[in-house]
């Protein structure tokens, strides 16, 4: 992949956020029919672009992927959102987003970053270092709970 760069969002990408976060969702047969009925599950609020918990890759002056994080009450980090345009999918934007969150959460001080991952990336977040450590339900059926030590 050619060099690509992560810097925070800006309130006026949300649009073009949400419409990657679509793309990159519809691509998973198991969750398209529940998207298409319900479109108000993508959305990407304000406030956490606002707050600089959103990170976007961005190659080439092209947005190619985001990232979102949430302050827990437990003092961990959620990984709120993770989406990468599918045609640039296995060039590792992901996983480099993965990494700046996990740089993010130290930063905070924080000891790990949590995600409720789609069973379809459990690969993804094993490969990453997460763990599975347990499920749990979610709008459109269970989800996996992961944790990373940072």
């Amino acid at each position: 992949m050619s060099s690509f760069l992560i810097r925070c969002a800006v309130i006026s990408e949300q649009k073009e956020l949400e419409a990657l976060q679509l793309r990159a969702s519809l691509t998973n047969t198991g969750d398209r029919d529940a998207l298409l009925a319900h479109p108000d599950a993508i959305e990407l609020p304000i406030d956490q672009i606002a707050a600089g918990a959103v990170f976007v890759s961005e190659r080439n002056g092209e947005i190619v992927g985001f990232a979102a994080l949430l302050p827990r009450p437990d003092g961990d980090v959620e990984l709120d959102a993770l989406f990468v345009d599918p045609d640039i999918r296995r060039c590792g934007v992901g996983r480099s987003l993965v990494d700046h969150c996990v740089q993010m959460v130290r930063a905070q001080g924080s000891a790990a970053l949590c995600v409720i991952g789609n069973p379809y990336a459990f690969d993804f977040y094993t490969a990453c270092g997460f763990t599975a450590v347990g499920t749990t339900a979610t709008r459109f059926g269970p989800g996996l709970l992961m944790r990373k030590m940072v």
